[in-house]
């Protein structure tokens, strides 16, 4: 598994690209964090081989399947590696949902904003999508502002699973 040969997305700031193995030690940080593991949960990633074989399950088994996923938001500048942002197929969602997560020195900067924008525009010119969704926790602030300032709108309360803990929907019809 190696990073694709280019970027998917570029923006003004920007570069998405998918993640390759040599992002492991990225991601073990990234998942470790403690807004991660607030707002996000636990994956039990805490060596590198686990953040690996997080990148094989996830994202890099999502671009297998899907074409799409979870990828590498890095600075244009020097390629610094700084959070995540793309799109999800779940199981128990009926649509496709956006997700993103950066490192605490990259948050507050528009950032999530400027990939989250870019991730949309990819959803709907690229793949035709007529509608994503967005899943947070109702104490996550952040992201709420963010999902609203990219255009998505509260729709209803729902849990992924029966035990799991009640998130907000939010949604964009494209």
């Amino acid at each position: 598994m190696r990073p694709a040969a280019g970027p998917v997305l570029e923006t003004e700031r920007l570069r998405l690209r998918q993640l390759g193995e040599s992002d492991a030690p990225f991601i073990l940080e990234l998942v470790n964090d403690e807004a991660w593991l607030r707002y996000i949960g636990d994956r039990g990633v805490r060596n590198h081989a686990d953040a690996r074989n997080y990148i094989l399950k996830g994202p890099a088994a999502s671009y297998a399947k899907f074409g799409f996923g979870l990828w590498l938001v890095e600075l244009r500048t020097d390629a610094t590696p700084i959070g995540i942002c793309g799109l999800l197929r779940r199981e128990t969602l009926p649509d496709v949902d956006i997700g993103f997560a950066f490192m605490p020195a990259f948050r507050g900067q528009g950032y999530a904003l400027e990939a989250g924008r870019a991730t949309l525009a990819y959803g709907r010119t690229n793949l035709g999508l007529q509608r994503i969704v967005a899943i947070t926790l109702p104490a996550n602030a952040a992201s709420i502002r963010t999902l609203v300032k990219l255009g998505l709108r509260f729709e209803k309360m729902i849990r992924l699973t029966a035990d799991a803990e009640e998130l907000q929907l939010f949604a964009s019809e494209l």
